[in-house]
């Protein structure tokens, strides 16, 4: 069975990512998840299981909404 990848991902990149987690170092890998608390226009919070799959709908709707924004203000 062969493993389905998200759009835009092939092979080649899921062993460069892979290969750049095997070879960071633990400070590396702390200094990264912190930084990725330090951006302030994201948060990290716990969803429901249940709620998981309406708040990627939400997240996918804002998303449009905001590439339409996007594209008419250029």
């Amino acid at each position: 069975m062969k493993n389905k990848l998200p759009k835009g991902w092939d092979e080649n990149r899921v062993k460069m990512v892979i290969s750049h987690y095997e070879k960071q170092t633990q400070e590396e890998a702390m200094e990264e998840d912190e930084s990725a608390f330090k951006n302030r226009t994201q948060t990290a919070m716990e969803v429901p299981v249940q709620l998981v799959s309406t708040v990627r709908e939400l997240i996918a709707k804002h998303q449009k909404l905001q590439n339409a924004t996007a594209e008419n203000t250029s």
